[in-house]
């Protein structure tokens, strides 16, 4: 067919070049044309040798209490003990086993929230700062606080600043006064100087001595850690200034030129907080000296070069971002369901209003032993970034709906034998571990490579959250198992019903909060005349409000209470007996019988028992017609009431 043209050719030549020929392959379609370069494929290689040393479960597997908020967790490397403080003041040890861990010792240090927890990279010694003015250095592996520093100021961040195997460590603090800026460090040298600028160890002897440093910063101080691979600390004030200087104990801490490859800030991109409005949450540096990484007040990870002082990646984290996934819909792999996302929107307001007013430990991004890939909180779990590839490699913790975590640290070691014995066994098998504080809560929480499970043996049995302090009057009331009396928990029940009995079996040993709410109401009679007021066929009918609408119901504790999601109870067969609920942890009275397997109510609702007998009563109510209008969408034409239910409290 002859292609219509608007304007006729101006000769004949050009007519000829308009031919039906010409709109065919023409002869310089099949020059060789230059190649383009494909872009190369960046790998990591062995990437699936690093991924096996690092934690990926989807839950964590056990959890242990502080009396007040944890704010801060420390792994101490080699010596494998692992440190936690609290907005009380207090700080504990624990060591780590080759499967968990297990309590030490207790510390009452301070008098007020603890700032900051420092480790030699030897794991020998610990420092804890808080508000109280004090400084408590430790002797990890004996578990012992061996001095105490009444520092005269208050500080904002501390960090050793010697190398591994140092016997005479030094550690430098921050000052927060706005008007002394300066930088303390405390020499464990027995040498005397009396400023920077006197290196000279033989002015007598004592204890500690004390070098200030008054023009580094022109602001407070607000993050500060050591890169014992360069021996240079990096420091950032409260303006988002960056500062590199040297640790040298006989050096004057002055910028190490002979260690970077920049002289001038203005060739770096050390100035993108300043420029961006910003200032870090938290700052750490790669096992390699090679990279450091903050994430930021506006929750954008940054990752620099410590040589050059560039950007290599930056991760936004902002809830702008998070809010532009919901909107994609559910085919994006962040999207969460609707009332869960408003739960967890909400959190982060809060926790944005904590950070504000200094009320809440900041999320902080920490590197792997390989350094190749970073891991930091977020308000849909903890991820695990691949530096080389720049891809997201996990997300764990993100079904944990009811914490949001923020403060890590990472265990990578082996614990089987010691090392100072010579009996490690460096063929023993890791338990890679985060270790993770969240958002207002007393514990800190583990997350290991495997998931939490019952075939562990009865420590299992109590459930994750362990209870190794008294709990409060509010903990009682929620806690799984060990507060509810053994006679509010049913072991099975029958459900008698105007079409017949539904034997269920309950699982009170893995989900107590839910099945002592069934069997409590079950035994007050709550449920007797009640209906089932919603049936959607080859799905599930449901029950369980006495107002006969879908809208009533309280637990007996007349609030809402948290899900209890198992691993090992899945709506994987039909006949599950399951929680209704309005979104994540907004459990009730009201309750569900599936008819066919469910797997996408996981993590969703609560499975707290099966059918065992009497599946033709619930096959039978299902076959009921329902009403098909919008005001009675799937409600029964026929009335279908329970009678009451029985509940078994024997052993």
């Amino acid at each position: 067919m002859k292609r219509e043209r608007s304007d006729e050719p101006e000769n004949k030549a050009v007519q000829d070049d308009l031919s039906d020929d010409d709109f065919g392959p023409r002869m310089e379609d099949f020059a060789p044309q230059p190649k383009a370069k494909k872009a190369k494929k960046v790998s990591l290689k062995f990437e699936k040798v690093y991924l096996q040393a690092l934690p990926c479960a989807e839950m964590y597997e056990k959890s242990y209490m502080h009396r007040k908020t944890v704010t801060h967790t420390a792994v101490a490397p080699i010596t494998d003990f692992i440190l936690t403080g609290s907005t009380d003041g207090h700080v504990k040890f624990w060591k780590k086993l080759p499967k968990g861990i297990e309590f030490v010792k207790h510390f009452l240090s301070h008098l007020g929230p603890i700032v900051d927890i420092a480790i030699t990279s030897d794991g020998l010694h610990a420092a804890s700062c808080a508000l109280d003015s004090t400084l408590k250095i430790y002797d990890v592996v004996n578990f012992d606080m061996m001095n105490i520093i009444n520092l005269g100021f208050t500080p904002s961040a501390c960090c050793w600043i010697t190398k591994a195997g140092s016997p005479k460590p030094m550690i430098a603090v921050a000052n927060s006064d706005p008007k002394q800026p300066e930088i303390h460090i405390y020499d464990f040298n027995y040498s005397v100087r009396q400023s920077a600028d006197d290196p000279d160890p033989s002015k007598g002897l004592s204890d500690l001595s004390h070098v200030v440093l008054k023009n580094v910063h022109k602001n407070p101080v607000i993050q500060m850690k050591y890169n014992e691979v360069y021996d240079t600390v990096i420091s950032i004030d409260s303006k988002g200034m960056v500062e590199y200087w040297d640790a040298d104990r006989y050096g004057d801490h002055a910028f190490p030129q002979d260690k970077v490859q920049f002289e001038f800030k203005s060739a770096t991109d050390l100035y993108e907080f300043p420029k961006r409005g910003t200032i870090p949450f938290s700052l750490s540096v790669s096992p390699n000296g090679q990279l450091w990484a903050c994430m930021g007040e506006d929750r954008i990870v940054r990752v620099f070069k410590f040589e050059t002082g560039k950007l290599l990646r930056t991760f936004d984290e902002s809830l702008a971002i998070y809010a532009s996934y919901q909107k994609e819909g559910e085919d994006h792999p962040y999207y969460l369901d609707p009332l869960d996302f408003g739960r967890r929107m909400a959190v982060e307001n809060q926790l944005t209003k904590s950070w504000q007013n200094n009320k809440a430990p900041a999320s902080n991004v920490i590197f792997d032993g390989s350094s190749n890939f970073i891991c930091y909180s977020t308000m849909v779990g903890i991820k695990l970034q691949n530096l080389v590839t720049g891809k997201l490699v996990n997300v764990t913790g993100k079904v944990e709906n009811t914490e949001r975590f923020l403060h890590l640290s990472l265990y990578q070691g082996r614990t089987e034998g010691s090392i100072s014995t010579g009996t490690l066994n460096t063929k023993a098998t890791p338990d890679p571990t985060f270790f993770a504080t969240a958002y207002n809560k007393p514990r800190f929480y583990l997350f290991t490579r495997d998931e939490p499970s019952d075939h562990d043996g009865a420590d299992y049995s109590m459930g994750r959250d362990v209870f190794n302090e008294r709990p409060q009057e509010d903990d009682i009331k929620m806690a799984p198992g060990r507060q509810a009396k053994q006679q509010t928990r049913g072991k099975s029940a029958i459900i008698h019903t105007t079409k017949g009995d539904i034997h269920v079996t309950l699982f009170g040993d893995k989900c107590p909060k839910t099945v002592e709410n069934f069997s409590v109401h079950s035994k007050n009679n709550y449920y007797a005349g009640v209906i089932f007021h919603r049936i959607i066929k080859s799905f599930m009918i449901q029950t369980g409000d006495p107002l006969g609408d879908g809208t009533g119901g309280t637990s007996i504790w007349n609030k809402p209470f948290e899900d209890e999601f198992h691993p090992s109870l899945k709506h994987d067969v039909p006949f599950t007996l399951s929680m209704a609920n309005a979104g994540p942890n907004t459990n009730g009275s009201q309750f569900f019988i599936t008819t066919v397997p469910c797997p996408h109510l996981d993590n969703k609702h609560t499975v707290f028992g099966r059918v065992t007998k009497g599946m033709d009563v619930v096959s039978a109510i299902e076959r009921i017609p329902t009403f098909k209008t919008k005001e009675e969408m799937d409600r029964p034409q026929e009335e279908v009431k329970i009678i009451n239910i029985d509940v078994d409290f024997t052993k």
